[in-house]
This record gives C-alpha cells, sequence and structure tokens, in this order.
C-alpha cells in the first residue's frame, strides 16, 4: 500500500458514518476514488429502494477523497457544497460512487461524483453530484 492510499483509508476508517452504511474503498487513484455500499433493508425509503441519503453520503465522500487526494499531506477536506440530481430510483444490490476533481485550487477545489446501482453485471446511473471543497 503506498503512502496516498494508507492516508485516504486512515481517514475514511474513521468516518463512522460510512460503517454504518457499509460502504467501502473500491478505487483510490490521484483525483479519483470509487466508493461501494450495500443497498440494505435499513437504508431503504418508503418504496423500497435505497434512500438517497445513502446516495449522497457515498455521492458526497467520493467526490470529497477525490479532493484529498490531490491535497498536501496533512491536509483534510470539507464539504462547502453539494448539488444532486436524482435521475433513478436506487434499486439493486449495491451502489457505486465515482468520484473525481473537475478543478483543483488551492483554496478550493470543484468536484463531481456519479452514483450507480448495480445488480451482478447491470449497472443503472442513479445520480450525479457537482459541488465544492475546502481543504481544512
Amino acid at each position: 500500500m503506498n503512502d496516498l492510499e494508507s492516508r485516504i483509508r486512515t481517514s475514511f476508517d474513521r468516518q463512522s458514518m460510512m460503517r454504518t452504511l457499509g460502504a467501502r474503498l473500491a478505487l483510490i487513484e490521484p483525483g479519483r476514488i470509487a466508493i461501494t455500499a450495500p443497498i440494505l433493508p435499513t437504508s431503504l425509503q418508503q418504496h423500497g429502494a435505497g434512500h438517497a441519503g445513502l446516495t449522497f453520503s457515498i455521492g458526497d465522500s467520493a467526490a470529497g477523497y477525490a479532493a484529498l487526494t490531490l491535497m498536501p499531506e496533512a491536509a483534510e477536506v470539507m464539504t462547502v457544497e453539494m448539488k444532486i440530481n436524482l435521475m433513478s430510483p436506487a434499486t439493486g444490490d449495491q451502489l457505486v460512487a465515482e468520484g473525481r476533481v473537475i478543478r483543483p485550487g488551492r483554496r478550493i477545489m470543484v468536484v463531481a461524483a456519479d452514483v450507480w446501482a448495480e445488480t451482478g453485471k447491470t449497472r443503472k446511473h442513479v445520480a450525479m453530484l457537482q459541488g465544492t471543497m475546502i481543504p481544512v
């Protein structure tokens, strides 16, 4: 495990929300992160689809950690603002959030994430997020 991966995993492991959701880091690259989370019975909305809160949580974290990969070693990151477009019900076995940096900056970073619902090899695009991160 390289220094970047170790740093991201250590930070991610401190997030009790991600543990509660069963979320896992699936990809760590400079400027890119993927997070998976099962669609658990405890994460459903009233119609039986994954709750938008689950979708937003892993999308926001994927985008934030993508930003963190490009920040100095001592930095941490927080969301300044985040917009979400929910495009389709989150039905399937798991969600995959793929975060990326759109524009790195010294004071703020523009980020985005796509969230997919997966069942086996079938993948459906359920949400897009765009936001701003700030180093703290």
